[in-house]
């Protein structure tokens, strides 16, 4: 694993890690197999982490990127001649069809591409690539401490209040602390959290098998809850803050997240809870205009027909299962990034600190 000593606070519980890089091999912790089993496995080429990000072995739009950009360092490694540049080039397209809707997948791989066209031998381009990956891991750790910081500061809720989140945005979907999660452990740290309250997050059920698991490990109080108990739960006024992650943020706001962020968005709304996400600024995408372009990925039907290939509906019937949604910011209450905090975000408030343009990969 980097050596992560840059972040300015070392000294936090960053959480356990989703991933460890060891120079010439990467490992990810295999979060299929979570709570019950901690299994790790250990890949030397780019195509063994592509087929990883595609099968959900490592997931979070933080962590696909970090993993994506350590697939392109262990290319470098494999060249074989004097094509070296076009073979690892062809490992960054393949990279690049593993998930289509988290924007920091795209983000890690054009800067890698950009390092890699900066280099005149395929030793060079070992050396400066493992680098940039490294790096990549290292900032985004620094930039969850940050968000942390900039969410509390805008947390205005007197005493010790609960929050309520959806899928899992800990240290198990970024490189540590973690995005929403990370706000969460700041709010424990500081000793302002009274209870988070946990979808499940069908049909993955990130929220029980990986956010319960992970709070619990920090002694973080925690209640896990079904996805349509959210309604009950936000009528009831003990939750202050929905605080979610995200995948893709467009240049008006708008945000795609977990199945399900939406709906939450409504209801907060209506309930007259506030609503934050909170990711790194490599999740903000400001060549789309608004999250109607977004592509979002659908997966195999199976996955809701199926729980571990046991059948629980009927055989032979259609099944809908998009894996994001996209929240309107007209629903969000504040954005929050390494940067600094969006409230009510639009266009304006968007270009004010992301600028008005990001050249797509």
């Amino acid at each position: 694993m980097p050596d992560l000593s840059m972040s300015s606070q070392p000294s936090r519980n960053l959480g356990t890690v989703a991933l460890k890089w060891h120079g010439d091999r990467l490992d990810l912790l295999d979060q299929r197999q979570l709570p019950h089993h901690e299994n790790w496995l250990s890949l030397d080429t780019a195509e063994g982490v592509g087929r990883c990000i595609g099968d959900m072995v490592v997931r979070g739009a933080p962590a696909i990127g970090i993993s994506a950009a350590y697939g392109v360092a262990l290319a470098a490694r494999q060249v074989t001649d004097e094509h070296w540049q076009s073979q690892i080039r062809s490992a960054i397209e393949t990279l690049a069809k593993s998930r289509p809707t988290a924007v920091n997948l795209f983000w890690a791989l054009s800067r890698m591409t950009s390092v890699l066209a900066g280099c005149d031998s395929a030793a060079e381009a070992v050396a400066r690539l493992t680098e940039t990956a490294v790096a990549i891991h290292q900032e985004d750790v620094a930039a969850n401490l940050a968000m942390a910081d900039h969410a509390l500061a805008v947390m205005d809720d007197p005493g010790r209040f609960s929050v309520l989140t959806h899928c899992n945005t800990g240290a198990l979907a970024t490189g540590g602390y973690g995005t929403a999660l990370g706000v969460v452990r700041r709010l424990h740290e500081a000793g302002r959290l009274h209870n988070v309250f946990a979808d499940e997050t069908r049909p993955w059920l990130q929220g029980s098998r990986l956010t319960a698991w992970e709070l619990a490990r920090d002694n973080i109080p925690v209640t896990l809850n079904s996805d349509s108990a959210a309604a009950s739960i936000l009528r009831q006024g003990e939750v202050k803050w929905v605080i979610v992650g995200a995948d893709r943020i467009t240049a008006n706001g708008d945000v795609a997240n977990k199945i399900g962020t939406y709906s939450l968005a409504v209801l907060a709304r209506y309930h007259r809870v506030r609503f934050m996400v909170v990711a790194p600024s490599s999740t903000v995408d400001m060549a789309l205009a608004s999250g109607d372009h977004i592509p979002i990925e659908e997966r195999d039907g199976r996955e809701l027909l199926e729980v571990q290939g046991t059948p629980v509906a009927p055989r032979d019937i259609k099944a809908y299962n998009p894996v994001f949604d996209v929240t309107p910011a007209s629903l969000i209450d504040v954005i929050v990034t390494e940067r600094g905090a969006v409230s009510a975000p639009g266009v304006a408030a968007m270009e004010h600190l992301f600028g008005a343009s990001r050249k797509a990969f």
